[in-house]
């Protein structure tokens, strides 16, 4: 991940520190195969990590506070899913473990645009979860805090196990799998796209073929692979809804296969070198934003803690 060294504080010190990165994903492949009888829908895609993100850094606190400081988001605190990640892993195990005052101030760079379908929110609720499971000594593994993650958002588990995967169901089944190295160039329309918007939607397609996890040799997904299963049931109804996401992605189009991500904003395309995705974001339309990075199959949050644990 791009980002500078993680700093921390010595465990002896009343409070302690520790800077984690929260990455961006990509769905290669996204298909709605159906509607359940609860109302949610039933999902194929594939998580793509990548090694561009957000970064988080946690101060541990000697008294109940949380609280997050991020200028860049026009929301209350309260509604950030930082927030409400810290205060669900405080409310869960804090007072029934018997704990001292699970406090934190918490400040959030974002680098990521908000409802690009690029898991920036969902991102940066998991690394909390991580962080402060760690910082407070709440002792939960992986599947508890993936469990606590679902609670706030379908796209959370993922990034609390941290790996590139195959998820089947609402996104909560997920088999980890490693993608061929590839470089992506990620374009940002000027436009928010709501997903409740489109899941109620009643021209969304609901009805795609399964891929099954057999079609993924060796749980590796080939250049070749994506060729043949690459696509996003959102894509249509997002482009016919937002001319934005259209334009966008018709003009990434000239230079390699381009797709939504997600339910949007974003488009992508994947390109064999940094070089070459570097050189087609320089020749963007004026006012469109974008950022290059490479794919990567474990997240570099999990990386950044096992360091930090190592030194404390």
């Amino acid at each position: 991940m791009r980002s500078p060294p993680m700093s921390s504080l010595p465990s002896t010190q009343p409070t302690q520190s520790l800077r984690l990165s929260a990455p961006a994903k990509l769905n290669l492949t996204l298909r709605i195969l159906g509607r359940r009888a609860d109302g949610y829908h039933e999902l194929e895609t594939v998580f793509q990590l990548l090694d561009f993100g957000d970064q988080l850094t946690f101060h541990t606190r000697a008294d109940n506070t949380i609280a997050v400081h991020c200028p860049d988001l026009d929301i209350p605190p309260e509604q950030n899913l930082v927030y409400r990640a810290a205060d669900l892993l405080r409310h869960s195990v804090g007072k029934n473990a018997g704990k001292e005052a699970v406090g934190a101030d918490i400040n959030l760079q974002k680098n990521l645009p908000a409802g690009g379908g690029i898991g920036g929110g969902s991102s940066d609720a998991a690394t909390t979860l991580l962080a402060l499971n760690h910082l407070w000594r709440c002792n939960l593994d992986l599947e508890q805090l993936a469990g606590l993650g679902r609670q706030l958002g379908a796209d959370i588990p993922v990034f609390v196990h941290g790996h590139s995967a195959w998820a089947e169901g609402v996104g909560e089944r997920l088999t980890p799998i490693a993608v061929e190295p590839m470089w992506y160039l990620v374009l940002t329309p000027d436009c928010h796209v709501s997903t409740g918007e489109l899941f109620s939607h009643p021209r969304l397609t609901r009805d795609s073929a399964a891929i099954t996890l057999a079609a993924l040799r060796d749980r590796r997904l080939t250049k070749q692979w994506l060729a043949q299963y690459a696509g996003n049931d959102f894509q249509p109804l997002v482009e016919a809804l937002y001319p934005e996401v259209r334009n966008a992605r018709a003009w990434l189009a000239q230079f390699g296969a381009a797709q939504l991500t997600g339910s949007g904003a974003c488009v992508f395309a994947a390109f064999d070198s940094e070089e070459a995705a570097q050189n087609v974001l320089k020749k963007r339309p004026e006012g469109l934003e974008g950022f290059v990075a490479a794919g990567i199959d474990q997240s570099p949050a999990h990386e950044q803690l096992a360091k930090f644990a190592a030194i404390v």
